[in-house]
């Protein structure tokens, strides 16, 4: 996964994003439910997965640009609004 991929996802602290190390990240929800953010992902276009009651999974495909995981987090920032709302 190119460097920075994690960085872009939103800092607030509804949303607890893990390091990646891998094309798997791995999110703990600090406020909302998973099935909310799985609901809000969806509408804005990325798919995730439940991975625990308070933690969600989303892989990338591992030869995505960085037009694409720029893209990606700015889906997940306006599905963390909609979260937030």
């Amino acid at each position: 996964m190119p460097s920075g991929h994690g960085s872009g996802l939103p800092a607030a602290p509804a949303f607890r994003p893990h390091t990646p190390q891998t094309n798997i990240v791995v999110a703990d929800i600090a406020s909302g439910t998973v099935e909310g953010w799985l609901a809000a992902l969806r509408e804005a276009g990325v798919l995730a997965n439940g991975f625990g009651p308070q933690r969600i999974r989303m892989v990338t495909h591992l030869n995505i640009s960085q037009a694409d995981a720029e893209e990606a987090a700015r889906r997940i920032e306006r599905a963390a609004l909609a979260v937030a709302a």
